[in-house]
Parts: C-alpha cells; sequence; structure tokens
C-alpha cells in the first residue's frame, strides 16, 4: 500500500478518484502508481488496495479518460469513482453467479466421482467421465471467467499477476481430464478443478463484500449534504439550484427543517442548527448574520439566507469523506503479508511447475506425464488453506459475535482489534444513552400549575430538551396549560404568555449548564436539570478492558463541562471540544506513539476517527455514517459489548496463527510429494481440499467465542 500520502491540492491541481477493481496485491499497486505517473500532466497517484481506488493528483485539463487509458494499457480496467453508474454497481454480485455455479457443479461431479473412486472400470467409469465432463466444461468456462478475464488481460500486455497460475492450473487439468475421457484413460480431475475455483471465488466475494462495504459508508457521508438549495438572485427572486451548481458567493435560502447544501456564513436573519452530526454536540447551536454554518447541518428554527463560501468537494462534510476514505490504508499486518507474498507467488508457482516437467522430461517421463505432474503441482500449491486461514475464521466469530448482539461489519478489524491497547469513547451515545433525561427530583418541586405551563411551553419546540421534557411531564399525567403568542427565538427559547402573565422556557443565565430555566411572571426562576444517563454495566465494561490491557479515555466533541461530569463518574481523563480533524489527529499521535487504538463513536464527526482507528465500533443508534464507518456495531444497550468483542477477537487470532501453522505443514509435506510424481491431478486437489477443511474445522471452535 501507498507510503507516500498526496499534500493538499494546489489551485492549479485537482483530484480525480478511479475505481480499479482488478487490483489484488501491492505488486498492482506499484504498476498502478508507475504508470499513472508516467502520464503528462499527472502530479502523483496514491492507491487505495482496500477500497481497489485511487487518487490522481492532476492539472485540471486532462482528461479523465486518458487516466482510464493509461491503466488500460497495463490491463486494469478503471472508471470515474464519481460516476453514477459506478455507484450503482456492486462488486459482489457479478461473483454470485459464478460461486454458486462452481460449487453446484463441483457437489454434483464429486457424487459422479464416488463411483470411479469405488473401483468402476470399463464403459461404467468411462460413463461417469463423460457425464462429469458433461457437467464440469461449460461450468468451468462460465466460473472461470473472472479468473480468466483478469490472467488474459495481463498477459495480452505481457503482464503476469495471480489470476495468471489459476487460470493455468485448472485450463490444463481440464484439458487433460477431457483427454483422458476420450481416450479411455482411468483418471479424470474435473472436481479438482471445479473444487479449486469455488474456493477461490468464496475468497473473491468476502473481499468484494468488504469493498462495497467500506464505499457505501463514503457514499453515506456524501448523502447528509442536501441535493440543491433555493438561491436568491439580485432582484430577489428564488431560483432551485443543484447542489452541483452552486457557486461561492451565492445566496442560499434555507428554509426551517432543511439541510444545507453547502457552506457559508448567514447573511440575514438567525436561527438553531443541528450540528450534531458534525460536531457531535447534542444541543442545536445558535447562529446570526456573519456566522459560519456547514453543509449537512440542519436548520431547526428560522428561515435563514446563506451566503455561500465553499461547494462540493471543498465543503466541510466532502472533507470528512476524503479523510474516512484516505484512512481505509495499511490497517491489516496480515494483508500486508498476503500482499507481500502475492507479488512472488505467480512466478514462484510458474517456475516449480516448469522445473518440474522439465525435470521428469529429462528423467525420461513422457510428455503426457510429465504435464501431469506439473498440473498436480500446481493444483496443490494453490494457496487455498492459506487463503482460508483468516476469513473463515473471521466469518464463525463474527457469527459468534452476532448471536451476541455485535454485527462485525468488517471481518479483518478482528485481527486489529485483537492488538488494542488504547479506547478513544465519544460521549454522547456511545458511553451515554445521547438522550437528555430532566431530573426527576426537579420535576417533583413542580407544582401541578407550573408543570402544565412547562409542559405546554414544552410541546412548542423541537429542541432535543424540550422534546424530553414534554415525555416525562406527559407521563406523569400532566395536562397542558393555554398558551397565548406563542413564539420561539433561535438560540434563547419559547416565550409566551399564560392567562395574562409572561412565561418562558428559555436558556439559563449560566454559559455550559445541562438545564432549561421555567419563567413564570414574576416568580422566581425554576432549573430544571438534564442529564445524560450512562449506559447500563459501564463500570463493568470499563474494568474488564482494563483487567485485557486496554487503558479507555474519553474524547468528545461536546462541551468541556459536560464531558468532565462524565469523566469524573466513570473515572477516566477526557477531552470535550474535538472536532473530527482533531479526533483523527489524536487517533494518528496515539498509532504513531506505537499503540494501537480502538475508536468508539456515533456521529459523523466521528467518521474519520472511526475509519483511521485501528478497529472502530459503534452503537445500534448511532448515525448513518457512523454505523457505515464502524466495523463493529453493537445493538444492546450495555457497554459490554466492547470487552466481549475484544476477547473474542484474541480468541480469533490464537486460531488464525494455528490455520497458517496447519497450512504450511501442509505445503511442506505436499509440494515435495507433487514434484515427486506420487500425488496425481485428483490426489491434489483432494489434499488441497483436505487441507482447507481442516483449516474450517479448527476455526468452527470459534462457534462459541463469544459467551
Amino acid at each position: 500500500m501507498s507510503t507516500v500520502p498526496l499534500q493538499a491540492p494546489t489551485p492549479e491541481e485537482r483530484d480525480t478518484v478511479l475505481a480499479v477493481p482488478g487490483m489484488h496485491c501491492a505488486g498492482c499497486m506499484s504498476k498502478v502508481e508507475r504508470k499513472l505517473g508516467a502520464v503528462p500532466g499527472v502530479a502523483g497517484a496514491r492507491v487505495n488496495l482496500s477500497a481497489r481506488m485511487v487518487t490522481v493528483r492532476h492539472e485540471p485539463g486532462l482528461p479523465v479518460r486518458s487516466l482510464v487509458e493509461a491503466l488500460e494499457d497495463i490491463g486494469f480496467d478503471a472508471q470515474d469513482r464519481t460516476d453514477k453508474a459506478f455507484q450503482r454497481v456492486s462488486a459482489v454480485r457479478p461473483l454470485l453467479a459464478p460461486l454458486a455455479v462452481a460449487g453446484f457443479a463441483a457437489m454434483n461431479v464429486m457424487l459422479l466421482s464416488v463411483s470411479v473412486w469405488s473401483g468402476a472400470e470399463g464403459t461404467t467409469r468411462e460413463m461417469f467421465h463423460w457425464l462429469s465432463a458433461l457437467i464440469a466444461v461449460p461450468a468451468i468456462a462460465f466460473a472461470g471467467r473472472p479468473f480468466f478475464a483478469s490472467a488474459w488481460k495481463a498477459l495480452r500486455k505481457w503482464q503476469t499477476n495471480m489470476d495468471v497460475p489459476i487460470s493455468l492450473g485448472v485450463l490444463v487439468a481440464t484439458g487433460l481430464s477431457l483427454y483422458e475421457t476420450a481416450t479411455h484413460g482411468k483418471h479424470a480431475w474435473f472436481d479438482g478443478a471445479l473444487m479449486l475455483l469455488t474456493f477461490l471465488l468464496a475468497g473473491r466475494v468476502l473481499d468484494a463484500m468488504m469493498r462495497d462495504r467500506a464505499r457505501a459508508g463514503v457514499d453515506a457521508l456524501l448523502s447528509q449534504a442536501a441535493q440543491g438549495a433555493l438561491v436568491v438572485s439580485a432582484d430577489g427572486t428564488t431560483q432551485w439550484h443543484a447542489a452541483g451548481d452552486l457557486a461561492p458567493g451565492m445566496l442560499m435560502r434555507v428554509a426551517s427543517g432543511e439541510r444545507l447544501a453547502a457552506d457559508g456564513t448567514v447573511a440575514r436573519g438567525a436561527s438553531r442548527f443541528d450540528q450534531s452530526l458534525l460536531t457531535g454536540e447534542s444541543d442545536p447551536i445558535a447562529r446570526g448574520e456573519g456566522d459560519a454554518v456547514l453543509a449537512g447541518t440542519l436548520n431547526l428554527g428560522s428561515p435563514v439566507d446563506v451566503r455561500v463560501s465553499q461547494v462540493g468537494h471543498d465543503t466541510t462534510l466532502a472533507e470528512i469523506a476524503r479523510l474516512m476514505e484516505a484512512s481505509t490504508q495499511n490497517r491489516s499486518r496480515y494483508v500486508r503479508i498476503a500482499d507481500r507474498a502475492s507479488r512472488l507467488y505467480a512466478p514462484a508457482v510458474h517456475s516449480l511447475a516448469a522445473l518440474t516437467v522439465i525435470g521428469w522430461l529429462i528423467a525420461g517421463a513422457s510428455l503426457y506425464q510429465a504435464l501431469v505432474i506439473g498440473v498436480a503441482v500446481l493444483i496443490i500449491t494453490c494457496p487455498c488453506a492459506l487463503g482460508l486461514a483468516v476469513p473463515v475464521a473471521q466469518v464463525v466469530a463474527s457469527g459468534a459475535l452476532m448471536r451476541a448482539g455485535i454485527m462485525v461489519k468488517d471481518g479483518s478489524a478482528l485481527e486489529r482489534l485483537a492488538g488494542v491497547d488504547r479506547a478513544l469513547l465519544d460521549k454522547t451515545g456511545t458511553l451515554t444513552l445521547g438522550h437528555p433525561v430532566p431530573d426527576a427530583t426537579a420535576l417533583d418541586a413542580l407544582s401541578a400549575e407550573d408543570a402544565a405551563v412547562a409542559l405546554a411551553l414544552a410541546s412548542h419546540s423541537r429542541h432535543p430538551m424540550s422534546r424530553a421534557l414534554h415525555l416525562a411531564l406527559g407521563q406523569r399525567g400532566i395536562v397542558a396549560a393555554p398558551l397565548e403568542a406563542v413564539s420561539e427565538r433561535a438560540g434563547e427559547g419559547v416565550f409566551a404568555t399564560c392567562r395574562g402573565i409572561d412565561v418562558a422556557l428559555r436558556r439559563p443565565e449560566s454559559a455550559g449548564t445541562s438545564a432549561v430555566a421555567l419563567v413564570i411572571g414574576d416568580a422566581p426562576v425554576r432549573l430544571l436539570p438534564f442529564s445524560d444517563r450512562l449506559r447500563p454495566d459501564t463500570s463493568e465494561a470499563l474494568a474488564r478492558l482494563a483487567a485485557s490491557g486496554v487503558t479507555c479515555s474519553i474524547l468528545s466533541g461536546d462541551r468541556v463541562e459536560a464531558v468532565g461530569e462524565v469523566a469524573r463518574s466513570t473515572g477516566l481523563t477526557g477531552i470535550g471540544g474535538a472536532l473530527p480533524a482533531d479526533k483523527q489527529d489524536m487517533v494518528a499521535r496515539l498509532r504513531n506513539a506505537g499503540h494501537a487504538v480502538l475508536m468508539v463513536g456515533d456521529g459523523l464527526n466521528d467518521g474519520p476517527a472511526l475509519a483511521s482507528a485501528d478497529a472502530s465500533m459503534a452503537p445500534g443508534s448511532a448515525s448513518d455514517v457512523g454505523l457505515q464507518a464502524a466495523d463493529f456495531v453493537f445493538v444492546q444497550d450495555s457497554l459490554l459489548a466492547l470487552p466481549r468483542a475484544v476477547t473474542t477477537a484474541r480468541k480469533t487470532m490464537a486460531v488464525v496463527r494455528q490455520n497458517f501453522t496447519l497450512a504450511i505443514v501442509y505445503n511442506v509435506i505436499a509440494v515435495p510429494l507433487a514434484i515427486a510424481g506420487l500425488v496425481t491431478p485428483l490426489i491434489a486437489a483432494l489434499a488441497m481440499s483436505g487441507s482447507s477443511l481442516l483449516v474450517v474445522a479448527n476455526s468452527l471452535r470459534l462457534a462459541r467465542a463469544a459467551k
């Protein structure tokens, strides 16, 4: 993966993101970056191998088509990341039909092979071979297309990749099997070729699922901005403009309940804005003339006119999306090992099989016998057991966590979670339940008349505290008092008259207080405090994390005072007022200091930190962006999901290491036997399948890991 990040573009440069689904290893990555870097007008290229994308920094006038053609010259299909057609295409769907065909055909051919293995001779054996051929040949032609097409593109450009030896092994095994069948031979290896394709396609499907999920996270984030805005012209008329047509200097009219389509400053009016997606702050923020407002935030109060300052890719929302997309790289040690191994796999397997064939020819074997032994080497060296060592363990562990109420969105995150020693926890909605609750004692102290006025005032506001107060008083059977001349002032509160007396439910005089002030005429102001309750089992969860060597701290965008209250109640250190970039910077500093970091958060403002941490987790109540960016989602209220996931991840990686040992031992024993001619292609396929089944059986021990 790329180790040289691109700096921010200059005004004379622009970035284009291309999807390159054919990249599978570090060798592919280096080819793509070198080729794009040689294109005139390109300042640099950075591959995100996890998402199969490349960001190209180039001159503004350079056509995207020239970048696509450059990649096509080295055998890689590419498409503009912003292309709507690309955004609708799933990487998984094209692989499902080949996988289903390969699996179904493999099972049927294996059933026919049972008779051959049982000793069928003569015409009976030939009949079963022909039946196997009728099933296998069209199935292999269809199911092998993803590998054949990739291999052909590489070879046509005088390149090689991992699909070349796979395709060669499958095609030669199929060809020799047809030859054996046509010449009344004793052996055919259709079952081995089909099993090989089935295992390989299963691995590709799992990989594609992870890529779709990563892409969906960024798409969900960008969808938080409005699709357009009502623009006010110089003569006062208004016209709807799509978000892509907005430009700095335009005047947007943002009605109550609308989201902003661009960054800007309030030119006329004042209102309250829900910025929780960006900052994590649960309370709406009051903004008046001259104050900055951001794309994706929700106008909760009065209509305002906003002068556009940043649009499209320059908005704060788009910057968070870029941070998330760039942060999906360089996170898996096992992936890095596999990438390095993949650069050697194709030439090593080709060389080994070719030397085997040449060696046997020199030893006096016939060309047919030498080719059969060479095919056995190609099949037996297929890294299926190594390839399954990690994903099968991840799938079983993910199922165990799912039954415990924890959804695993990225199986490779189990590896990263197993090594964490620091946990950064957001406050609102993560450590706490995210719902402000009025203090019961303060409500009990209200007279029936005062409670009726408070209920009536609260019913006229969409503020989270007003809604919580309305719910709490309604559950007590309070009936709202009659109000007149009701008005809500942005950032101040709700004001009215009740039976000729001025009443209000407003912000307290003391800044930073989580409370509302009830004012009734000349009577003393009644302060109604609110609190956000901690999740159940928080103390036990934090103690279990500490016992497992994970140090926890709070990192939140909420007010410093609110974070301090939770920090004191949990015994953790806490940082408040953190912006998205601040959170990501904290993750980076801890990682640079040698720590493995778990980020737990629920909002859009947590997105970049969730993406850049070694592992990330979000509660089920999180925003769409938080849910997409996180590796794990826990659906229960209890915070015990955190230590349970860490423990399961560590058990999983212990099994993965055992699986690697089993796979390596298999190759150490099996490959020399194949080279020595002691293994037929059928036995090679069975041995390859047997090693894979052994890895699967060992992984099944994780089924109860999350108990």
